[in-house]
């Protein structure tokens, strides 16, 4: 009884099906990213703002999809939403639209939390030189924001590269679902589990790489050099 087959097993690293799929993997997640971040950033606002209706509305967006599973959401959307009557999306509509909203709840906590990390002496001091609210958030308080954003974006940026996976159950060929139909043709179970896997496994790498390079880029305002010289500075 054959258990492994090295060959089969090499041969998928190459399988042009499986890498259009790691593509569709990849641009899910960037999608989802871009999209999430924007709502992200509009949901942080309205948290923000002096209005309890827009804060109420905000908080409870955050409420309903942090509390409730991503799968849930996700075949709400694609299924639910036809048997209502309201429309019909494709599977790569509704696979975008859920991550998009999902993640958005969380990268607007992510941003809530490095924007309150600035200190009420920073705006003040924004306002001291003439700038107005849009100017002092741009300028002076996003900046110092991102050293403390960063870091958790980053890491949800990693998480978000295998929670696209799930979209693979409203039928989205993305890198695991294609993984799972070349199992049923081929019944190669083991193998195409370990390659689908290892391909996750780069581009999380990959991204923890580049993660690495932005951090330190950020940083570097607040790192030993710049210490060093405010120290020179204040002699």
């Amino acid at each position: 009884m054959r258990v492994w087959n090295w060959e089969g097993f090499f041969s998928y690293f190459t399988n042009p099906y499986l890498l259009e799929g790691a593509l569709v993997t990849l641009f899910l997640t960037v999608s989802t990213l871009c999209i999430g971040f924007l709502l992200g950033l509009g949901l942080t606002l309205m948290r923000m703002s002096s209005s309890r209706i827009l804060n109420g509305i905000a908080s409870t967006y955050v409420w309903i999809f942090r509390g409730t599973p991503l799968l849930v959401q996700l075949i709400i959307i694609y299924t639910g939403l036809p048997q209502l009557g309201l429309v019909r999306l494709s599977v790569l509509q509704s696979a975008i639209i859920g991550l998009a909203l999902n993640e958005a709840a969380y990268l607007s906590e992510i941003l809530r939390g490095g924007i309150l990390s600035v200190g009420p002496g920073q705006k003040d001091a924004a306002r001291s030189l003439g700038l107005n609210r849009r100017q002092a958030f741009l300028l002076i308080i996003m900046p110092q924001a991102l050293r403390v954003i960063i870091p958790p974006l980053g890491n949800s940026v990693n998480g978000l590269l295998k929670t696209t996976s799930i979209a693979s159950v409203i039928s989205m060929e993305e890198l695991l679902r294609r993984g799972q139909i070349l199992m049923q043709q081929r019944f190669e179970v083991l193998e195409i589990f370990c390659v689908v896997a290892i391909i996750y496994l780069v581009m999380t790498t990959a991204w923890d790489f580049v993660q690495r390079r932005i951090e330190a880029y950020f940083g570097k305002a607040y790192g030993p050099v710049a210490t060093t010289q405010l120290a020179r500075d204040d002699r």
